[in-house]
């Protein structure tokens, strides 16, 4: 395959090295004055609180309760259309059943279905997982990328050009097309992977069909593994990962940008296409890589994975900018929300203790749990808090991948694989409601100057 390159000359190169300093100069701002004019910089008060910017029935976080006009944390919840996750969760696995079909027609259409609209739902999804022949061929096979996140988003705005109502705005014509892409989503993530491990990889190219009788969870790994074996205990996990990463409430980055381009009245591929580009940052879906990159570090580094005192002086290394990718970050531990518990991560976390036992990573699942303790002290001694912190659901997802023999390079892609349900949802609420263009204000702090003509500069 012909590579293909963007090449800079020598001369160029030394213009961006000035225009970049230039540009860094002039963009910069006293970090002082966001205190002085009271700005919510990331649309958040001191507090961890999300400024107010909208109204939704279709997720809620909860992390703390006011008792006298006092913020009191408490374990987090997350609801679904008002149900408890740990109910959700609960239900369809003491029922034996995969959840993540029942919680996309909760999302979407506001009530648990009965068995007759469930099965009617998953024929429905089953029907649709059907790209165009063509599609695959000329969009994924001829043009594979390195990173999967943005197969998809090139995908998605591709996919514009295949729908003869594209534009149109209606919620039923929406449904419709938020429907194809929860069904397309996986495959498109599985084939770009496919095309990057051919053509980048060098390795033989094996395309498996998707399979209509066959839940989300099992079909991913059905198309992504070359004898398309997997237990049922595997497909349980990946099944629990979909449902928990499906909707967080309207706040979250990739969410709230659903709602800000949907509100200019644009087409619902090009609301995707945005929100996949925000869910690709490593402080948002990313994550969880970089968990499991950080975990590697780790064990690398830490001679005694049973020495508490040890495992904490390298997590203050890593706070304090000394080690791993001196970021100062330990990732997967706090959230912009939650500050005693992530549900998520505990809901998480005793199913990944029963699969971490089966694949015989019990010793790592450990580290894991001996990190999640320690994280929260050594942060609390170091840095100063205005909320607890606590681990989040990124802390035990990639693990999970992992032991799952997922491939790292679609970790973030399983996430917009389950949060284009959120999205989707999200998009139809902000079309029926039809609010205002979502504007927030920006105050200008730059001094005043007059023209110079050319000559005087």
């Amino acid at each position: 395959m012909m590579e293909k390159r963007i090449i800079f000359s020598e001369k160029e190169n030394i213009n961006i090295d000035t225009w970049s300093q230039l540009a860094e100069k002039c963009s910069r701002i006293d970090p002082e004055l966001y205190d002085k004019y009271e700005v919510k910089r990331g649309l958040r008060d001191i507090s961890g609180r999300g400024v107010l910017a909208g109204l939704t029935e279709i997720g809620e976080v909860h992390s703390y309760i006011i008792d006298e006009n006092e913020m009191i944390p408490v374990p987090g919840r997350l609801l679904y259309r008002g149900i408890d996750i740990v109910d959700l969760v609960d239900g369809f696995i003491n029922e034996k059943r995969f959840g993540f079909e029942e919680t996309c027609f909760l999302l979407l259409f506001g009530k648990l279905p009965n068995r007759n609209e469930l099965e009617e739902f998953e024929n429905t999804m089953g029907r649709y997982r059907n790209l165009p022949e063509e599609f695959i061929r000329d969009m994924i096979m001829t043009f594979p990328s390195k990173d999967i996140m943005n197969v998809l988003s090139r995908s998605v705005l591709t996919l514009y050009s295949y729908d003869d109502s594209a534009d149109d705005y209606s919620v039923k014509n929406v449904l419709r097309q938020c429907l194809q892409m929860i069904a397309y989503f996986p495959l498109l993530a599985v084939y770009g992977y496919q095309a990057l491990q051919h053509y980048h990889g060098s390795n033989s190219l094996i395309i498996h069909r998707p399979r209509t009788d066959l839940s989300t969870a099992e079909n991913f790994l059905h198309m992504l593994r070359p004898d398309s074996s997997y237990t049922h205990l595997e497909a349980a996990l990946l099944d629990l990962a979909l449902v928990l990463h499906a909707e967080h409430g309207g706040g979250n980055n990739s969410t709230f940008v659903t709602h800000v381009a949907t509100s200019s009245g644009t087409d619902t591929y090009s609301v995707m296409a945005a929100a996949l580009g925000c869910l690709k940052g490593p402080r948002h879906g990313g994550a969880n890589i970089k968990v499991v990159k950080m975990l590697e570090n780790i064990k690398e580094e830490v001679k005694d994975w049973n020495d508490e005192e040890e495992i904490s002086g390298y997590l203050n290394k890593i706070l304090n900018k000394q080690a791993f990718d001196k970021s100062g970050l330990i990732y997967g531990v706090g959230h912009a929300v939650y500050s005693i518990s992530d549900p998520r991560a505990v809901i998480f976390k005793s199913y990944v203790e029963k699969l971490a036992k089966a694949k015989g990573f019990e010793e790592e699942f450990n580290l894991y749990s001996k990190i999640e303790k320690l994280a929260p002290e050594v942060i609390a001694k170091s840095r100063k808090m205005y909320k607890g912190v606590s681990i989040n659901v990124d802390f035990y997802s990639g693990f999970v991948y992992k032991m799952l023999n997922i491939p790292m390079e679609l970790y973030t892609p399983i996430f917009a694989i389950a949060r284009i349900v959120g999205w989707s949802a999200h998009r139809i609420e902000e079309i029926v409601n039809e609010g205002k263009i979502i504007r927030p204000a920006y105050k200008s702090i730059a001094p005043r100057r007059e023209y110079l003509p050319i000559e005087d500069r």
